[in-house]
């Protein structure tokens, strides 16, 4: 399948709001044998690398996260050269002391999904792939070092429980979760991360926390409303995170990321 499309040194999940990240910005489609990705590829430079990014939703949101191909986003980025990816995201908080407006860098998932494709090995050898430590290290401390600098809220660890959307969580699944001690709860950090893994790609997730889940130290459920609007106030924390962070990120990589096929084959 032939694409006339440039090599990039880093990919970036997010929102339609980080266009304006990339100077002199070009769009590219590409086509993988996955089918088409949420968007075309907007392709751009930061700190003297080269990034593409794609919006998850699509440029207008109109793919909910259930529905989105996540298959064919990471491997356009695969196509396109990427080995880091950075994949921000909007996210609920389970615990009372992550705050709306905090950011986790999470370390660990919980998948409560159901029913999205979430492998590309389906047709060769067998192969397990560990997602034992499924964030790569060496972004993550990136990422760590960059908010501190930056003044954001961090907490340097955090699990995220992936649930299926697009519907929010009832009480009683919000308390179970908070219970376990999860920290984080998201509809799209699976299988993103985890796929990225599959093709020995770096990836880190940036969770932007936007609302307490289903009434989490409150009595109030969650509102769209008041997540887009925590998302806006915060917006360019993010952007000036990604912005410190992408000049900072090394081309060779001493990572379980870049191994991580090496003994997964049967």
């Amino acid at each position: 399948m032939f694409n006339d499309v440039p090599q990039i040194d880093i990919g970036v999940f997010g929102g339609s709001g980080f266009y304006d990240l990339l100077d002199s910005a070009k769009e590219y489609k590409v086509h993988t044998p996955y089918g088409a990705p949420s968007s075309a590829v907007m392709v751009g430079e930061i700190g003297g690398k080269k990034v593409g990014f794609i919006p998850r939703h699509n440029k207008e949101h109109g793919i909910p996260p259930h529905l989105i191909n996540y298959r064919a986003n990471m491997y356009a980025m695969h196509l396109m050269g990427a080995k880091r990816v950075l994949g921000p995201s909007a996210s609920g908080s389970l615990q009372a002391h992550v705050k709306p407006g905090d950011f986790v860098i999470v370390d660990q998932f919980v998948d409560r999904t159901c029913c999205r494709a979430d492998t590309f090995y389906e047709s060769q050898r067998v192969t397990h792939v560990s997602s034992a430590d499924p964030y790569c290290p060496e972004l993550r401390r990136i990422a760590i070092d960059n908010c501190k600098k930056l003044d954001i809220p961090v907490h340097e660890t955090g699990t995220v429980v992936v649930v299926n959307g697009p519907r929010f969580s009832t009480r009683a699944e919000s308390k179970w979760y908070a219970d376990q001690g999860w920290e984080v709860i998201n509809m799209t950090q699976y299988p993103e991360g985890y796929l990225a893994r599959e093709l020995e790609i770096c990836y880190a997730n940036i969770a932007l926390i936007t609302d307490y889940d289903a009434g989490v130290d409150s009595t109030d459920a969650v509102v769209n409303s008041d997540v887009a609007r925590v998302f806006a106030d915060n917006l360019d924390k993010l952007k000036n995170l990604l912005i410190a962070m992408i000049p900072e990120i090394p081309a060779e990589r001493d990572c379980i990321c870049s191994t991580a096929l090496e003994f997964a084959e049967m």
